[in-house]
């Protein structure tokens, strides 16, 4: 009886410990490709606090057991005690950092939290049969200390169940779409730009048709699938499905998902160099869309990215370049014009002399380059010129991306979805056109692969002429910026570092002092990377 009590400040430590991990699990893509795995190793070498106090007391429970030390009321209060103060150590830890992505209770989670609790009734049954109680409580503690790795014998244990799943519900999907005949796909991919592409793109064709984009970011099979499934109905004249890949062959996976004939390539970056595995991999697989599209598809390419000019394509398919610096580009932006309410541009169209020009309240070369692409399309879709200006007009901002948002003297520019390269020096450009104190908030960049080092670096040298202040997040993830700021002679005085966003957003506050405040936010990461 003693030694179920006992328990029950463990269950509660486990339960914690279950509940963080398959949230991190989850923000993982339950350890596709090892990534919750990485995750977990890189969490171990930190060697934070918790884990000092559960390996001492794991050697404790060692001792006791090699030495036959049974003492069990001592041992059993002992272990208790401990787990009470581990608990209570990491919620203080976690209470510091800020839960940006929350856990969803999806049917998958909750299959993984029934495997789970069978293991752990196994494992707390086979307790029963040795009667010294150290013994026990070693192969609990060992249990909860391992949780991480509990859980990815969960995953695999269940693949076989997720992947009937997955066939099941691909299936019904595949005979929906094989159902409306008259239904046009449109794919989108690149490193990024990709969301805020297709809610333009959705915004423009919704003058005239019934275009239906892929909810939120909803960019994986399962995400396709569920839009398919749950939102695509008879009403729909087309589907705009927003394409994501961590690796070759991810993309033609998709494309054999929905078919699409037409195809819109935003940019090739390093977003994910780290799990893509080189800038070649990336080249390839995000041309997979539009080698995907049919004989008499179109496809929208870049002209201004020599990743995708210089791309040996194989397919015969339409192409239709867009460009604001290659004159030669079927769709060109001239004369663009960027204040604090939004910006102002030309249009001409190959074999158009006529400049038509447009307006739109977001900000960026990003969102032009989006822009294009989607009047690209819409041309090719019937839209007339007039229709394409009062939609581009009325285009709403993407949430985190470029987004304007007033907070009584301050105004932020949320560009915290994500950020890449050439996205974040972008941002930088926007920053330094607007009034008032310049304010750069930021983590810096990720999954860059053996390249964060040098691209933070760069990041950092880019905010000399274009900010008045920077904050830093983290010490040591922003290493690299701070050391790039160094290189330009930026003054120290003017730097700030922070440990979470909270206290980054406080010191912003504080810094405003009456002033007009102007604070990109240039990503915002996920738990999985807090320090």
């Amino acid at each position: 009886m003693l030694y179920l009590v006992s328990l029950i400040p463990f269950l509660i430590l486990l339960i914690y410990d279950f509940k963080k991990m398959i949230h991190m699990a989850q923000q993982n893509l339950y350890n596709d490709d090892n990534r919750f795995l990485r995750w977990s190793l890189k969490d171990i070498k930190q060697f934070k606090t918790p884990l000092k106090c559960s390996l001492v007391v794991l050697i404790t429970l060692i001792i006791l057991v090699i030495f036959k030390l049974d003492a069990k009321v001592i041992t059993t209060v002992y272990f208790a005690l401990v787990c009470i103060i581990i608990l209570l150590i990491k919620i203080k830890e976690n209470k510091s950092n800020d839960v940006k992505i929350g856990l969803k209770v999806t049917s998958r989670v909750k299959r993984l939290m029934f495997t789970n609790l069978l293991l752990f009734l196994l494992v707390l049954a086979f307790t029963f049969y040795f009667k010294n109680i150290n013994l026990r409580y070693l192969i609990l503690f060992t249990y909860e200390i391992m949780i991480c790795f509990i859980i990815m014998l969960s995953i695999i244990i269940n693949k076989p169940v997720e992947r009937m799943v997955y066939l099941s519900y691909k299936r019904k999907a595949t005979n929906k779409l094989h159902e409306m005949k008259s239904l046009k796909v449109i794919g989108i991919t690149g490193s990024y730009g990709k969301t805020s592409s297709k809610n333009i793109l959705s915004d423009i064709l919704n003058v005239k048709y019934n275009a239906l984009p892929s909810p939120k970011n909803f960019n994986t099979p399962y995400g396709l699938i569920i839009t398919v499934n749950n939102h695509l109905d008879k009403f729909d004249d087309i589907l705009i499905a927003e394409m994501g890949a961590y690796k070759v062959g991810e993309i033609k996976e998709l494309c054999d998902l929905v078919k699409p004939k037409y195809g819109i390539l935003t940019k090739i970056g390093t977003a994910h160099i780290e799990i893509f595995g080189s800038q070649e991999n990336i080249q390839k697989g995000k041309f997979e869309l539009i080698e995907s599209l049919p004989h008499d598809g179109i496809g929208v390419l870049n002209a201004d990215d020599p990743l995708q000019v210089n791309y040996k394509l194989k397919n015969d398919c339409k192409i239709l370049w867009i460009g604001i610096e290659n004159k030669d580009a079927d769709v060109l932006a001239t004369d663009i014009k960027t204040s604090n309410v939004g910006t102002t541009f030309n249009v001409v169209f190959k074999g158009d002399k006529n400049k038509y020009k447009f307006t739109t309240k977001l900000l960026g070369y990003n969102n032009i380059y989006n822009i294009l692409a989607a009047l690209a399309l819409s041309k090719e879709f019937g839209l007339t010129i007039e229709q394409m200006q009062k939609a581009v007009l009325g285009v709403k901002s993407v949430e985190h991306r470029l987004e304007l948002r007033k907070a009584g003297n301050i105004t932020y520019i949320d560009d915290s979805y994500n950020s890449n390269p050439v996205g974040s020096k972008m941002a930088l450009e926007v920053l330094k056109s607007m009034p008032g104190t310049k304010i750069v908030m930021t983590p810096g960049m990720v999954e860059l692969g053996d390249k964060h080092y040098e691209l933070n670096k760069k990041f950092g040298t880019y905010m000399k002429d274009t900010t008045d202040i920077v904050i830093l997040v983290g010490e040591k993830i922003t290493k690299p910026i701070k050391d790039g700021l160094k290189e330009v002679n930026y003054n120290e005085k003017n730097i700030y570092v922070v440990k979470s966003t909270k206290e980054a957003f406080a010191l912003v506050n504080s810094l405003s002092k009456g002033k007009e405040i102007y604070c990109l936010i240039e990503n915002d990461l996920p738990d999985i990377y807090n320090e």
